[in-house]
C-alpha cells in the first residue's frame, strides 16, 4: 500500500513538471509570433519604399535594351546601305573587266531588295527597293549583252578537218579524194567492217571548257530575273547558225525532190555516199557536242535545257533530213535500192543516238521526222523491190543475144540478188517495219525466189525471138545454168535451199537435151539405113549387110554423103559462133553430141564407106573421118566471128 502511495505521488510531480514546460513553451511561441508580426510590418513597410525605386530601375534597364537593338538595327541597314552603295558602284563599272564581281554584287542587290521587302517599318524601304530594282534591271540587261558576246565570241562554225578528227580512223575520208569527200559506193562495207569502233568517235569541243562556267553563271541569272525567253532567243539566234555553217562547210546541201530528179546518177549517188557520212558525223559528233554545251550553261534548268537544243539545232537536222527526204520521194528505180538500204542502214545505226541526243518533250518533233525518214526510207525500198520484181518480168529491151550467150538482163538480176545478200540484216529490219511476224529469213527468200521467177518467165519470152529451136534451148540453157551456178556460190544457196538448185540443174539438164534434139536429129537421119534399100535403078547396088538381104543403092549413098557434108557444114557454121561461156558445160554439150554423133558416123562409113570408095572421087562424098568431126565439134560454141552475117 505505502509502495503504491509512493509511485502515485512520483507521477504528480512529473505531470506537473510537464505542465509547467508546456506554459514555457507557449510563452515563447506567442514571443516568437509577436517577433515576427512586427518583421512582416517592418517588411511590408520596406517594400513599399522600395517600389519605386524597383519602377525605375526597370524602366532604365528596357530603356538600355531598347537602346541596344535601336543600334542594332541602325547598324545592319546601315551594312545593307553600304553594301548596295559597292554594288552599285560594281554595276555601273559593268561585268566585261570583273565578271564574278559583277555578279556576286547582283546577288548583294537581290539580297537588299528581299531585307528592305521584310523591314517596311523603315520610312524610306519603298524608295530604297524602286532604287534597287531599277539598278537590277540594267544588271541583268547588261548581263544579257556580256552572255550575248561571250557567245559569239567563241562561237565559230567547225572546219571539216576538226569533225573528221573526231571519226575512227577508218571512217576518214581519204586524203587522196578530190575535197576530203568520202566514196560514197564503199558505205555498205566500210559500215560492216566497222562495227567495232563504234565506240571510237571523240568528244568535239566547240566552245573551250573554261568558258561554260561564266556562260552557266550568266544564264543562272537572267532565269532568276526571269528573262528565260531572252535567253533562249539569244542562244538559238547564235548556236543555230553556227551549227547550220558547220555543216555548210562539211559540203551538206539542201535540195530538193526535183533537184534530185534532175541529177546524173554518179553525181547522185557520190552525194548519197556523202550524206550517209555526214548523217554519222552530226549526229554522232556535233550534235552530241552541242548536247554538252547546253547541258553545262543550262544546268539545273532542264525543260530550258531541252527547249535551247531543240530550237538551236532544228535547222541543222532539217538541212540533213531534207536531202534524205528528196532521195525517198524522188522517182523510184532499181539501181536506188541499194542508196536506199545505205539510207535505211545509216538511219537505223542512229537510231539509239538520235533517241539519247534529242531526249526530252521540246525534242519530239525532231525525233519524229528522223524516225518518219527511216520509215519512208524502209517504204520507198520495199516498193523498190516491188518494181524490180515487175520490170524483171516485164523487160522489153531489144538487145538480141544472137550467139545464145548469157543475157546481159541475167547477169544484171543475179549480180543484184547476190548484192542482195550483203545487205541480209539491213533487209530483215526492213521487212519488220512492216511485218509484225513472220520469219524474216522466209520473207527475204520468198523476195528472191521471185524475183529469179520473173527472170526466167522474161527469158523465156526472149528465148522465142529465135527462129533456130536448137538455139532457143541454147539460150535458155546458158542462162538457167548461170543462174544456178551463181546460186550454188552465194548465200543465196542456204535461203533458197538445195531443192531450188537441183530442180533449176534439171531444167537445164532438159533445154541440153532439147537442143540436142533440135539441133541434131536432122543430121542423124542421114546416118540411118532407113530409105537406102534398092529401088530398082538409079545405080548398082551392094549387098545388105547383117543378113538382110537387102541391097543399098550407091546413088543413095552418095547423096547421103553429100547431105551429111552440107548439113554438118552447116551446123558447123553457124553453130561456131554460137556461145556456152560455161566452160564445164561446153565441154559436157560436146561431149553429149560428140557421142551421139560419132559412133553412128562410123558405123555409117564401116558399113557403107566401101561403095563409095569403089567409085570415082570418093573424097568428093566421104570428106571427113571421124577424127575430123571430133577436131570441128571442138569449135563449136566458142563465140567465132565469120565473115558472112550470123543466122
Amino acid at each position: 500500500m505505502i509502495v503504491a502511495v509512493s509511485g502515485m505521488d512520483s507521477l504528480g510531480e512529473r505531470a506537473a513538471k510537464m505542465r509547467e514546460a508546456l506554459q514555457k513553451s507557449q510563452t515563447i511561441t506567442d514571443n516568437v509570433v509577436t517577433i515576427l508580426g512586427s518583421f512582416d510590418s517592418r517588411l511590408s513597410v520596406l517594400e513599399t519604399a522600395m517600389r519605386p525605386t524597383q519602377i525605375r530601375t526597370h524602366a532604365i534597364r528596357k530603356a538600355h535594351e531598347n537602346i541596344d537593338k535601336t543600334l542594332k538595327a541602325a547598324e545592319v541597314i546601315l551594312t545593307q546601305f553600304d553594301a548596295s552603295r559597292q554594288a552599285e558602284a560594281k554595276i555601273l563599272k559593268g561585268p566585261h573587266e570583273d565578271l564574278e564581281s559583277y555578279l556576286e554584287a547582283i546577288n548583294q542587290l537581290r539580297s537588299n531588295i528581299r531585307f528592305f521587302s521584310g523591314n517596311k517599318g523603315f520610312k524610306s524601304s519603298d524608295a530604297v527597293i524602286n532604287n534597287a530594282n531599277t539598278l537590277l534591271t540594267k544588271a541583268i540587261s547588261k548581263l544579257e549583252d556580256e552572255f550575248k558576246q561571250l557567245l559569239a565570241l567563241y562561237s565559230k562554225p567547225v572546219e571539216p578537218d576538226r569533225l573528221f578528227e573526231c571519226l575512227p580512223e577508218s571512217m576518214r575520208p581519204s586524203s587522196e579524194s578530190p575535197g576530203n569527200q568520202f566514196s560514197g559506193k564503199n558505205h555498205h562495207h566500210e559500215h560492216q567492217n566497222g562495227t567495232s569502233e563504234i565506240g571510237g568517235f571523240k568528244h568535239l569541243t566547240l566552245i573551250p571548257p573554261r568558258i561554260l562556267p561564266l556562260l552557266h553563271d550568266l544564264a543562272l541569272q537572267m532565269v532568276q530575273a526571269g528573262n528565260q525567253q531572252q535567253l533562249l532567243r539569244i542562244y538559238r539566234d547564235t548556236r543555230s547558225s553556227v551549227l547550220e555553217e558547220s555543216l555548210r562547210k562539211l559540203g551538206v546541201e539542201k535540195l530538193s525532190k526535183e533537184d534530185v530528179q534532175r541529177m546524173q546518177w554518179e553525181v547522185l549517188e557520190a552525194k548519197i555516199g556523202n550524206w550517209i557520212h555526214f548523217m554519222r558525223i552530226a549526229v554522232k559528233v556535233l550534235f552530241v557536242g552541242e548536247r554538252r554545251v547546253c547541258d553545262q550553261i543550262f544546268e539545273g534548268f532542264d525543260t530550258l535545257l531541252d527547249q535551247c537544243f531543240a530550237e538551236c539545232t532544228t535547222g541543222s537536222v532539217s538541212m540533213l533530213l531534207s536531202f534524205g527526204d528528196a532521195i525517198a520521194r524522188s522517182k523510184r528505180s532499181p539501181e536506188k535500192l541499194f542508196v536506199l538500204l545505205d539510207m535505211y542502214e545509216i538511219m537505223r545505226e542512229l537510231h539509239s543516238e538520235v533517241e539519247g541526243v534529242f531526249g526530252g518533250k521540246a525534242c519530239n518533233e525532231i525525233r519524229e521526222s528522223t524516225f518518219g525518214l527511216t520509215k519512208r526510207l524502209a517504204q520507198t525500198a520495199q516498193e523498190t523491190f516491188g518494181d524490180f520484181e515487175e520490170a524483171v518480168e516485164k523487160d522489153a529491151t531489144k538487145t538480141a543475144v544472137l550467139d545464145g550467150t548469157v543475157h546481159p538482163l541475167t547477169s544484171y538480176v543475179i549480180n543484184y540478188v547476190k548484192f542482195l545478200f550483203d545487205y541480209q540484216t539491213t533487209l530483215k529490219q526492213l521487212f519488220q517495219e512492216f511485218e509484225s511476224s513472220g520469219e524474216t529469213n522466209s520473207q527475204l527468200a520468198n523476195v528472191t525466189m521471185r524475183i529469179m521467177q520473173a527472170l526466167q518467165t522474161n527469158l523465156d519470152g526472149k528465148s522465142k525471138q529465135y527462129r533456130d529451136p536448137a538455139l532457143t534451148h541454147l539460150f535458155l540453157m546458158n542462162n538457167i545454168h548461170y543462174m544456178v551456178r551463181s546460186v550454188r556460190r552465194s548465200e543465196a544457196k542456204d535461203l533458197l535451199g538445195d531443192d531450188w538448185v537441183q530442180r533449176h540443174r534439171r531444167v537445164v539438164q532438159q533445154h541440153a537435151n532439147q537442143y540436142k534434139r533440135n539441133g541434131w536429129s536432122k543430121i542423124l537421119q542421114c546416118l540411118s539405113t532407113q530409105g537406102l534399100t534398092s529401088s530398082g535403078g538409079g545405080g548398082s547396088a551392094v549387098p545388105g549387110e547383117g543378113g538382110s538381104g537387102s541391097g543399098a543403092s550407091r546413088g543413095l549413098i552418095k547423096d547421103r554423103f553429100k547431105t551429111f557434108n552440107a548439113q554438118f557444114e552447116e551446123l558447123h557454121q553457124k553453130q561456131s559462133q554460137w556461145t556456152v561461156p560455161d566452160t564445164e558445160l561446153r565441154e559436157s554439150l560436146r561431149l553429149a553430141v560428140a557421142e551421139v554423133l560419132l559412133p553412128a558416123y562410123r558405123s555409117f562409113i564401116k558399113r557403107f564407106g566401101p561403095l563409095v570408095e569403089s567409085g570415082k572421087n570418093p573424097q568428093k562424098y566421104i570428106r571427113y573421118s571421124a577424127e575430123d568431126l571430133e577436131r570441128m565439134l571442138g569449135e563449136f560454141f566458142e563465140g567465132k566471128t565469120f565473115n558472112e552475117p550470123r543466122r
